[in-house]
């Protein structure tokens, strides 16, 4: 009876032991998880690079108004025609009339310029000419408007239900509106370009312009150049917008992609989430 007792004994202290030992891997677990970050944007998202996964979002398919980030679309599709037709990108083009004095962001391109297609590229995606965004538009469709049936269409094959685009530049119009979800979904597919990478990662980038002396074009996106692993991709900002973002970071082969808009704190925002996936990652 006595062997029997001293059996229930011992195995009642292994049963207790064992659950302490869960309850307190259970809490060390709890413990590690990162703290979900608040931030000032007033719609975010953030996605796992490689399969699109979300990791936050507040109020991701809430409508806002892209400003700049509209030009990760337009690069797009012009690079797609590029390579639809296997041109390419060290020719030089005519800078068409209806390029000539945008307003906002500029390279300063005058009717007639001869410019090779990267430096309008380069200074699309790194300075956010909006001449430049003009000029492109025209030359791969023919016109503005053709051009912005293409990004509604290209939109639409994305399944961006919420996007509809009236320009290629971003300049405010009610009708020109997206979601932090659907820009994501557009700067993924973006990503899987090896050249529109190249421009939006570059800090810089020095044009080759006869006619004109404006060549040195400074990446404004500073998650290139403060970001740890910061690979891209573009800022934005009109007045009625605000301020808008979508950025990117590589680390031990993990990717994310962060786009916040309405966001006072635009790339603290950014960066805090960024980290925050990092972590998640990590899990």
């Amino acid at each position: 009876m006595k062997k029997l007792r001293f059996g229930i004994t011992i195995m009642a202290i292994t049963v207790l032991v064992t659950t302490l030992i869960a309850v307190k891997n259970n809490a060390v677990n709890q413990t590690a998880a990162p703290a979900v970050p608040g931030v000032s944007a007033a719609q975010a998202i953030l996605v796992d690079g490689k399969n699109g996964k979300v990791l936050y979002e507040k109020n991701a398919d809430e409508k806002a108004y892209p400003a700049s980030t509209t030009k990760i679309m337009t690069a797009l599709l012009v690079l797609e025609t590029l390579e639809f037709y296997d041109s390419p990108l060290d020719q030089k083009v005519t800078v068409p009339p209806e390029a000539e004095g945008v307003e906002g962001s500029s390279l300063y391109l005058k009717a007639g310029e001869r410019i090779y297609l990267q430096d309008l590229l380069y200074g699309l995606m790194l300075h956010s000419g909006n001449d430049a965004a003009v000029a492109l538009a025209v030359i791969a469709a023919g016109s503005v408007d053709l051009f912005v049936e293409r990004m509604n269409e290209k939109a639409a094959r994305l399944y961006c239900k919420n996007t509809h685009f009236a320009n290629p530049n971003g300049l405010f119009d009610e009708n020109h509106y997206t979601t932090v979800r659907d820009m994501a979904i557009i700067a993924r597919e973006a990503m899987t370009h090896k050249t529109f990478r190249a421009i939006v990662s570059a800090p810089s980038w020095d044009a080759d312009r006869e006619e004109n002396d404006f060549e040195h074009f400074y990446n404004k996106n500073k998650t290139v150049h403060e970001f740890k692993g910061g690979t891209g991709i573009k800022i934005g900002y009109t007045k009625a917008s605000g301020r808008t973002l979508v950025a990117s970071a590589q680390r031990d082969g993990k990717e994310l992609i962060c786009v916040v808009m309405g966001a006072p704190n635009w790339f603290n925002d950014a960066y805090t989430l960024m980290e925050y996936g990092f972590k998640r990652l990590e899990e």
